[in-house]
């Protein structure tokens, strides 16, 4: 009733072909064209910053770092309630406990 069954190996039905042989080839390099031309560098920068993209930025910066924030607060403050909880019921349990011992003497 509680023994393992074990599949078996089907075995193969019709008529099974040999894998079939691959023959390696030879790999030729692609002949080199022009060679590419020099990036010229430009004498502005790519990203400008202007005043009202910049305090959007820190706005955006400060937003996050008060949400993230307050989670954690959160959740550290949820965990303390619960040692807390955890550990009043322990000592609830433990005064249960002893105090018939107590009463016997």
């Amino acid at each position: 009733m509680l023994r393992p069954k074990i599949p078996t190996m089907p075995t193969p039905v019709g008529v099974t072909a040999p894998p079939a042989v691959v023959q390696p080839t030879a790999v030729e390099p692609a002949p080199q064209t022009m060679a590419p031309a020099p990036v010229v560098p430009t004498a502005r920068p790519t990203v400008q910053f202007t005043p009202g993209s910049v305090l959007a930025v820190v706005g955006a910066g400060t937003a996050v770092v008060l949400v993230v924030g307050t989670v954690l607060v959160s959740m550290l403050l949820a965990t303390a309630v619960t040692a807390a909880s955890v550990a009043v019921c322990a000592v609830v349990v433990r005064s249960l406990l002893t105090s018939p011992n107590k009463r016997r003497r």
